[in-house]
């Protein structure tokens, strides 16, 4: 039976943009090999994962590449690892980790679910990325790592960061989950750090629909990470004979070592992902070229009057765009609101910059958290005024980019 039979009685729902923040990139080969693994009635993790485990260190050279159930179980993993009483240089409760002010929800609360504290740094208003200076400034006797957000297909100058935790021996998580297939000097992104973090959700550059990727450069961490991904299990880990002949009394198929959670993915997910993890130099190119003839239509239109400020790769640094970033000219301020909502209406959505300054998000007033989104002045900026909006993963047609660049400039007479 073909994928088109399949489909003909289903109900697909359509957005009702006709420029979405994310079209699907599934494809009926990634369809297909995910109902192969339906079909063989072994759907849980196991060949398919492994296979998609290997292929994703092989590509970008990570040493240890373990899948998970979302990015956001990957960033939980890796500070759960930290502070785990197996790891000989374990983080303690209170230690203090930084993370950039424009993050999303599950690069921080991990800090916090793990007993740690979260320090806040400002970010930079040219590239989004954090910003070194207050980074600098911020580093204290207690800090002891740094939760990295690589933003959406971006990134800050990798080498004097790099020369900045190696000074004060701070570990590095890398929150690659927007930037999958970016590199920094002919380097993946992901790969600078002790741990590393990727998302497979469906808005992001390729999709398992959900799942994730956690990176360790070490095996003690290896097998640390899969434990906790599985229950805290001892199954599969490199020294598990080694631990069944100190626990003979207790069956070995029900081992239990440390602590845990579920975060498995199954292998409908990681076949799937795999299978769009192929074409990731594609999608990427597929992108950047739309944003390029975008911006390039945009700028050139007799109707152009700087209406917003565009976002230029950092040097050194071969993006893997996640969208169009915009900052909204600031003598429209007052006028955003009601321009993003006409961009919506006509077609275009539009999203804020991550989580926007996320000091100014009400959840965090629950968590003793002291520093005060006020002496955050990039990221209120960048609060304020910046907005995203979806690049299509297939080429765009001069009809496409027309009918775009048309809905744009409609959008900003008000």
């Amino acid at each position: 039976m073909s994928i088109k039979s399949l489909f003909k009685n289903i109900n697909i729902k359509r957005t009702h943009h006709s420029f979405p923040l994310k079209d699907s990139t599934f494809r009926n080969k990634d369809l297909i090999e995910g109902i192969k693994v339906i079909l063989s009635k072994n759907m849980t993790m196991s060949r398919e994962t492994e296979k998609f485990q290997k292929a994703f260190s092989k590509k970008l050279k990570t040493t240890h590449s373990l899948m998970v159930n979302s990015g956001s179980s990957a960033n939980l993993l890796a500070l759960q690892c930290l502070i785990n009483p197996y790891r000989k240089k374990r983080l303690n409760k209170g230690d203090e980790v930084l993370i950039p002010t424009i993050c999303w929800p599950t690069s921080l609360w991990p800090i916090i679910q793990s007993g740690l504290k979260p320090v806040f740094v400002d970010v930079d208003k040219d590239t989004l990325n954090i910003s070194l200076q207050d980074l600098k400034k911020k580093i204290s006797k207690k800090t002891k790592a740094l939760m990295l957000v690589h933003v959406l297909g971006n990134s800050t100058d990798m080498d004097e960061l790099m020369n900045i935790i190696k000074k004060k021996k701070i570990i590095l998580i890398e929150d690659t989950c927007e930037s999958i297939g970016a590199k920094y000097k002919n380097k993946f992104l992901g790969t600078f750090g002790d741990f590393s973090t990727f998302s497979f959700y469906f808005s992001h550059q390729i999709s398992s629909v959900e799942g994730g990727m956690i990176c360790c450069k070490s095996k003690e961490d290896e097998n640390l990470i899969k434990s906790l991904r599985c229950h805290g299990w001892a199954r599969d880990l490199s020294n598990q004979k080694e631990i069944e002949k100190k626990h003979k009394n207790i069956n070995n198929k029900f081992l239990f070592v440390n602590s845990g959670y579920n975060f498995r993915p199954t292998d409908i997910q990681a076949a799937i992902g795999l299978s769009q993890f192929k074409s990731l130099n594609s999608f990427i190119k597929i992108k950047n070229l739309n944003r390029k003839k975008i911006i390039k239509k945009l700028i050139s239109d007799k109707r152009w009057n700087n209406q917003v400020r565009f976002f230029n790769e950092r040097k050194n640094v071969e993006p893997s765009w996640f969208g169009l970033t915009m900052l909204i000219n600031e003598k429209l301020k007052n006028k955003k609101n009601l321009i993003l909502n006409k961009l919506d209406k006509l077609g275009i959505e539009s999203r804020p910059i991550i989580g926007g300054n996320f000091l100014k998000q009400p959840a965090l007033k629950k968590y003793n958290i002291k520093q005060k989104s006020k002496n955050f002045p990039n990221a209120n900026y960048i609060h304020d005024y910046g907005f995203f909006v979806g690049l299509k993963s297939s080429v765009f047609t001069e009809k496409e980019i027309k009918k775009y660049v048309d809905i744009f400039f409609k959008s900003f007479v008000t």
